[in-house]
């Protein structure tokens, strides 16, 4: 028997994103609402009823009204919203943050997937933390790049206009007030006793990002170099598919943030010396950040191989 899967928000960009990589599985029967009953309530709670798996690409407060409307116990949800991911009784969906994370979302009901800039910042940050070389009291700053499909569908329309100004060719620096909504899961899922200090950058490519945290390693626990910083993250990393830690420095004078594009993949770099070091992580913010991620943990929570459709 099929698995039957509904997304809610399915002609979002994340709601796109997972139909195409789930529309041609013949393991799964998706469920599509009409066009125009999308915004209908009693055929929406018909919908996120009959399915075993549901997808909620929706705004905060639609997630919450989708999560109240399950009266099934059977449903299962995967929301890509920000509504639950540091709420009580949902799974974080990082598999990759410890096997107890993936058995737990093989476990659960609820699973709150990932913001694209917290997906960086804690494939960076969390292992340093739990293997006791970042003190949790440590001032963490972190910047990352983005392409403008993260913005969803008003912003890619702003980018893509044919005339549009200059402004848009420039890197796009936002989020001055350090409260980015990604901040809370960033702070609860990596351990630190402080919020980081996180500035977000947008640019004038469609996907991709680079997240990167940069180190004092005067500060860090028997002062690592940057080399042996890498290496403790290469063993942390070394059993996954789809997180990899490149060798120390490897090669790259230049890092660009859409080199991942249209994959599932994170990469790691370490680069820096004795003193300094920083630490990048590079993926799709529409794949490993976003759709990808989603369609991993369904895996996970069908008892799948989690790379299925991924690759």
């Amino acid at each position: 028997m099929k698995t039957k899967v509904y997304i809610d928000g399915q002609s979002g960009t994340t709601g796109l994103q997972i139909y195409d990589r789930i529309g041609a599985r013949e393991d799964l029967e998706l469920l599509r609402i009409a066009e125009e009953k999308r915004h209908d309530p009693e055929e929406r709670k018909k919908y996120l009823n009959a399915a075993d798996i549901v997808f909620l690409c929706l705004p905060d407060d639609g997630a919450r009204e989708a999560v109240s409307m399950i009266e099934n116990p059977h449903v299962r949800v995967i929301d890509a919203s920000t509504a639950h991911r540091t709420a009580e009784g949902w799974t974080y969906g990082f598999p990759e943050y410890s096997p107890e994370q993936r058995t737990a979302i093989a476990n659960s009901r609820r699973v709150a997937n990932p913001g694209c800039h917290a997906t960086g910042f804690i494939s960076v940050t969390a292992p340093l933390v739990r293997m006791g070389i970042l003190p949790e009291d440590y001032p963490v700053t972190c910047y990352s790049l983005t392409g403008y499909s993260g913005g969803g569908k008003k912003m890619i329309a702003e980018y893509e206009q044919t005339d549009r100004g200059p402004r848009l060719a420039s890197p796009g620096i936002y989020g001055l007030s350090l409260k980015h909504k990604h901040v809370p899961e960033m702070q609860k899922m990596t351990g630190l006793a402080f919020p980081p200090v996180f500035l977000p950058v947008v640019d004038d490519y469609y996907k991709g990002m680079a997240t990167t945290i940069l180190l004092q390693n005067r500060l860090l626990k028997n002062t690592p170099t940057a080399e042996q910083i890498c290496a403790r993250l290469q063993e942390y990393y070394q059993k996954e598919h789809f997180v990899r830690v490149l060798p120390f420095g490897e090669g790259r004078k230049t890092i660009y943030a859409n080199t991942l594009a249209g994959t599932n993949r994170l990469e790691i770099l370490v680069h820096g010396h004795e003193d300094q070091t920083c630490v990048t992580a590079l993926f799709d913010n529409l794949g490993k950040g976003a759709s990808g991620a989603a369609v991993q943990n369904m895996n996970i929570m069908l008892g799948l191989d989690e790379t299925v459709g991924l690759e």
